[in-house]
């Protein structure tokens, strides 16, 4: 397979995904989202495929909305709704009858925390940092909050989004965004291979159906983060903002 924005492998049993925008820090592109979901399709339709790896490159893992991408689509009166995309691939994370795993080596911001909440498990080096920058830019997680909270509980995401802080890898282990801490991923994947290749697909899909019935995400908590978000996204000022730093590399406290 082929993409622009992901370089792909298959091997054994197992899809890697990896981001290949490192110019751009991993940052996520409606070409990058359409790439994923095509991965995941075909994911669905080779069953001896059980396991889809993410990961980045040159120490970004991602970094959330392309800010370049919706500057020009600014420019150019563009009101395709970005917000869709992203919701309904990291909801597909959760849902989808294979086992979703981040291998995190290096910066996730914004909506690349997304990704990682979103994933059925996670295994990080001791050079991984999270961090929610939304707050900054006027702007608010809508769309990571359920699956952050499903993972790390309501008051350190909440915290994580007010101060806008990095968590280390150590801290997100102890409140459980990360799985695993390894400074040898590839060993610790290989590991929960070796456990989960015996789970049936079926499985899989049923366990995540039943675990999302028992959580707070449902579709209409996920229209409310889309309609937030296109909302945000259409303010002049946020706007100004984010075009104010693409085009002069000035921040909105600048």
């Amino acid at each position: 397979m082929n993409f622009k924005t992901l370089l792909v492998e298959e091997n054994q049993g197992i899809i890697n995904i990896n981001f290949n925008r490192a110019s751009e820090k991993n940052s996520i592109t409606t070409e990058m989202l359409r790439e994923i979901n095509m991965v995941l399709d075909y994911a669905e339709r080779t069953p001896q495929n059980k396991m889809v790896v993410l990961q980045g490159s040159d120490n970004f893992f991602c970094t959330g909305m392309d800010f370049k991408e919706f500057s020009e689509s600014v420019a150019g009166h563009d009101s395709e709704n970005r917000a869709d995309p992203y919701m309904n691939t990291i909801k597909r994370f959760s849902l989808i009858p294979k086992i979703i795993v981040s291998k995190v080596d290096g910066q996730v911001t914004a909506g690349g925390v997304g990704f990682v909440a979103a994933s059925d498990y996670v295994v990080a080096t001791e050079r991984a940092q999270f961090s929610l920058s939304e707050a900054l830019w006027g702007l608010l997680p809508a769309m990571v909050l359920p699956y952050l909270i499903r993972r790390v509980g309501f008051q350190k995401a909440y915290s994580m989004t007010l101060t806008t802080q990095t968590v280390t890898a150590e801290e997100a282990y102890a409140i459980h965004l990360v799985d695993s801490l390894s400074n040898n991923p590839e060993q610790a994947i290989h590991r929960l291979w070796l456990r989960l290749r015996l789970i049936d697909g079926s499985t899989v899909k049923h366990m995540k159906e039943y675990f999302r019935k028992l959580w707070i995400i449902n579709n209409s908590v996920e229209q409310e983060a889309v309609n937030l978000i296109s909302g945000l996204l259409s303010d002049p000022r946020i706007k100004e903002n984010i075009t104010n730093y693409v085009n002069k590399n000035k921040f909105p406290w600048e």
